[in-house]
């Protein structure tokens, strides 16, 4: 098959969660001897450099990269109040972006145009009247009900009823978009729910998956348990659960466990957290090489209370044989079984347990290790999910019998 992405940010380097989820399908169908193609916007929070991609990596792939500004204008945002589009999306409209994917579409013929994530459906009319390609939509969440539960937890009245309004036209916008397409690829089994509620197309679960044999586990842990969180923190919910767990979850865990610390990894942290003084919080920031972070540290805290999806750093976490106490939130996705191999913590009395019973007893953070990294080769093997997802796309082919979903 010859297949088109059309990727809302870079997909490498696969740093952090969308381009890792991103570049998982597009490892294992290039693997599965497929053709792949990727039109990338290339924005200022998300930016690359063509010249830092491998060119390897670059041939296989026929990357390229269209620069288009995603930049908040205030102007536009308080405009938009005015009507019912989605300013989520209409963000992501660019005349050089449709014009370069049409100009790829006139001259290449593709059999699957795979749009990762909602907000490259605004590019589904185009694809239509320049190609006879079947449209499948990689829904990474749920988008809308991100930004509900963010408005949920907000505070403000008036920045609460703003986001309320974002999530409203969000959702009119996502809902409609799902009849668009020709099939829904839902990460997760719960999102994949949803779209069958809302939506008459095919869908199916295509989780984040893995090559189990590139995550060396590392189960024993030497004196006391190290507390982690690695993970991307422009991605609002990981920035609202980071804050929750100071405010609410570290004094009392103190409390309990007087030397506790909190190492903190990944991209883009906050001002507030790099200038905080708290000896129970480290904060590391970006690391060179996450895997061997991870490798280096126990146990991941993962306290999310809002957000949609898989959370890919869960995963390569329990690839790695690490326990992971996380929120139901969090786990959200995961085929997890409660206390075998993830802890479900979903308020602060039981995180607050769950962190001082690890931190007595280590011996059962290696055995829900243990578990966690079995549950990820038995589950989230990239190459098992490539073959379904595959298979999905024979099922949605015009014409075709195979209907076992």
């Amino acid at each position: 098959m010859k297949i088109l992405l059309l990727c809302n940010k870079p997909p490498y380097p696969a740093s952090e969660g969308g381009p890792m989820a991103m570049n998982s399908i597009i490892t294992g169908l290039l693997e599965a001897g497929h053709q792949v193609k990727i039109l990338a916007i290339n924005s200022e929070k998300f930016n690359v450099k063509e010249s830092d991609i491998p060119e390897d990596y670059k041939k296989k792939t026929g990357i390229e990269l269209i620069d288009v500004d995603l930049s908040v204008k205030p102007m536009n945002a308080f405009l938009n109040l005015f009507t019912r589009k989605s300013y989520h999306v209409e963000r992501f409209i660019s005349e050089d972006f449709k014009a370069r994917l049409t100009e790829v579409l006139d001259k290449e013929q593709f059999d699957v145009v795979q749009l990762e994530m909602l907000y490259m459906a605004a590019y589904v009319n185009d694809i239509r009247a320049h190609s006879k390609a079947m449209i499948v939509l990689r829904a990474h969440n749920v988008e809308h009900k991100i930004w509900e539960r963010i408005a949920k937890e907000t505070r403000s009245p008036l920045k609460r009823w703003y986001i309320n309004h974002l999530a409203k036209t969000l959702k009119e916008y996502e809902l409609n978009a799902l009849e668009t397409v020709d099939g829904i690829a839902a990460i997760t089994r719960k999102d994949a729910a949803f779209f069958r509620k809302y939506s008459s197309k095919p869908v199916i679960d295509i989780p984040f998956g893995v090559y189990p044999e590139e995550f060396t586990p590392k189960y024993e842990i030497e004196g006391k348990p190290k507390f982690y969180h690695i993970g991307s923190m422009n991605w609002m919910p990981n920035e609202e659960g980071i804050r929750w767990f100071i405010d609410e979850v570290l004094p009392k865990t103190v409390e309990k466990v007087p030397d506790f610390v909190y190492h903190l990894a990944g991209r883009n942290m906050p001002e507030w957290l790099t200038t905080m003084k708290n000896p129970h919080i480290d904060v590391i920031g970006e690391v060179p090489d996450a895997k061997e972070f991870v490798a280096n540290h126990d146990v991941a805290i993962v306290p999310l209370l809002s957000g949609s999806g898989i959370r890919i750093k869960i995963i390569e976490s329990m690839a790695m044989g690490k326990t992971v106490i996380t929120t139901r939130v969090g786990a959200e996705g995961i085929l997890y079984d409660e206390e075998v191999n993830i802890i479900i913590a979903e308020n602060k009395a039981k995180m607050v347990e769950a962190i001082r019973s690890i931190n007595e007893n280590p011996e059962i953070a290696v055995k829900i290790g243990h578990e966690a990294r079995k549950l990820v080769e038995a589950t989230y093997d990239n190459r098992k999910i490539i073959a379904r997802l595959l298979m999905f796309y024979e099922q949605i082919r015009p014409g075709s019998k195979i209907s076992f979903l």
